[in-house]
C-alpha cells in the first residue's frame, strides 16, 4: 500500500477536525458523521486494514431527531488522525503541534494589536492638544493613554475605557465625541 493514496484522506480528516464544533451543542446534521464514516471505510479499503473502531456508531436520538455529541466526533477524528500519522506519516510534523502557521498567526495577531494601540494612541495625542487644560476629557485621555501599554486584548480595552470613563464622569456620548 502506497501512503500517497491515503494522503488526501489524511488531509481531509484534518480539515474536518479543524471545522469540528468545539462546544457542547449536539451535532444534528447526519451528513457530517456519514461523510466521516465514509472516509473511514475508504481508508479501510485503501489500506486493506480494519478501521471500524474509528466509525461513529453511537448515534443518539431524541424528539428533535438523531444527533452525536461533539466530543465523540472530535475524539474519533483526533484518534484516527493520530493513528494514521503514527503508522503512515510519522516522518512528517505532528498534525496537532503548534507549527509555523500557528506562530505566524500569533505574530500577525500581535502586529494587529500593536498597530491598533498605536492608532488609538495617535488619536489620543491628536485630541489631547485640542482640549482645554484641566478638563475632565483631557484628564481622562492622559490617564487612559498611560494605561494603553498594559492592555492586551479588546475586552480589557473596553473594560478599562468604561471604568475610566465612569471615574471621570463621562458617558458614552462624551467618549464618542472624544474619539470622533
Amino acid at each position: 500500500m502506497n501512503k500517497e493514496e491515503l494522503r488526501p484522506l489524511y488531509s481531509e480528516l484534518q480539515g474536518y477536525l479543524a471545522q469540528a464544533p468545539n462546544s457542547d451543542k449536539a451535532i444534528c446534521d447526519e451528513s457530517i458523521w456519514k461523510q466521516y464514516n465514509d472516509s473511514v471505510k475508504l481508508i479501510s479499503k485503501i489500506s486493506r486494514e480494519d478501521f471500524n473502531r474509528f466509525l461513529i456508531l453511537n448515534i443518539e436520538e431524541n424528539v428533535a431527531g438523531k444527533f452525536i455529541r461533539p466530543i465523540l466526533y472530535r475524539q474519533k477524528l483526533g484518534g484516527l488522525i493520530s493513528f494514521l500519522h503514527g503508522k503512515y506519516f510519522n516522518d512528517e510534523p505532528t498534525p496537532f503541534s503548534a507549527g509555523p502557521s500557528t506562530i505566524i498567526s500569533q505574530q500577525q495577531n500581535q502586529s494587529v494589536h500593536v498597530q491598533m494601540l498605536l492608532e488609538i494612541q495617535s488619536k489620543i495625542d491628536e485630541r489631547i492638544h485640542s482640549l482645554p487644560e484641566g478638563s475632565k476629557e483631557k484628564s481622562f485621555l492622559q490617564k487612559f493613554k498611560n494605561k494603553l501599554s498594559s492592555i492586551s486584548n479588546v475586552t480589557q480595552f473596553i473594560s478599562q475605557l468604561i471604568k475610566m470613563a465612569k471615574e471621570f464622569g463621562l458617558n458614552i456620548d462624551d467618549i464618542s465625541k472624544i474619539f470622533n
